[in-house]
């Protein structure tokens, strides 16, 4: 929901910061580094239990995330090598952080509990890889209730209120679970020919399908030649 709702007037809002820094002298790969720094270390305050130290650890997290594309666009770089670098961070970071949260719940009374943020990793990887895939095929699959940014403020509020911890988890798993099947649904429509297409077709992957270039032109001649030979018969 809010990367449909509200992504665009944040990016305009990070602008002068990432100007700022890229005038300082920071990079997006440093400031892209700073957020898996984070939450590698808000895993391990979610696995000791320091739940406030994981929720500033987690807002630390959040910063760099929502800063290093302002950074990358002040400095000219923004382009398929940062995203790519921004996608696979982001999946890290997320790895860590419910790491941590398994880590912290198969000390408790019920170690079984481990699986459920093992679960809500499982779910969200689905949804971000719906969402790559379908752009690749050329249809689109934004939306849905549970996001990256709704998956770290509910995550961020189970912390904050740690008898709510559990129950948080439980939620967060059943939102992320749907909106997996609201994407998949939305690109199988598109698929299916029910909705029109949103996105533009990936050209990239037409090339790679394309074939060289010398091969369409030997061919070319051979049929010159094929169409000379029959003419002079």
């Amino acid at each position: 929901m809010f990367d449909g709702s509200f992504r665009t007037a944040f990016e305009k809002g990070m602008a002068p910061i990432g100007k700022s820094l890229h005038q300082a002298g920071v990079s997006p790969d440093l400031v892209t580094g700073m957020g898996v720094l984070m939450a590698a270390s808000g895993g391990v305050a979610i696995g000791l239990g320091r739940f406030p130290l994981a929720v500033l650890l987690l807002l630390l997290t959040g910063l760099p995330d929502a800063l290093d594309g302002a950074v990358a666009k002040a400095a000219g770089k923004a382009g398929p090598r940062g995203a790519y670098l921004d996608s696979v961070s982001d999946r890290l970071s997320d790895a860590l952080l419910f790491a941590g949260a398994a880590w912290y719940l198969a000390g408790t009374d019920n170690p079984r509990m481990a699986l459920l943020p093992f679960g809500v990793y499982i779910a969200a990887s689905l949804v971000s890889y719906q969402r790559a895939k379908a752009e690749s095929l050329g249809y689109e699959a934004k939306g849905g209730l549970m996001e990256r940014a709704e998956r770290f403020i509910a995550l961020g509020f189970g912390l904050l209120f740690s008898p709510l911890f559990v129950a948080t988890l439980w939620v967060m798993l059943v939102l992320t679970v749907i909106t997996a099947i609201t994407r998949f649904n939305k690109v199988w429509r598109q698929a299916s020919g029910l909705t029109p297409r949103k996105a533009p077709i990936n050209r990239s992957r037409r090339r790679r399908n394309a074939r060289p270039v010398s091969e369409v032109r030997t061919r070319a001649r051979d049929r010159a030649e094929a169409r000379r030979r029959r003419r002079n018969v």
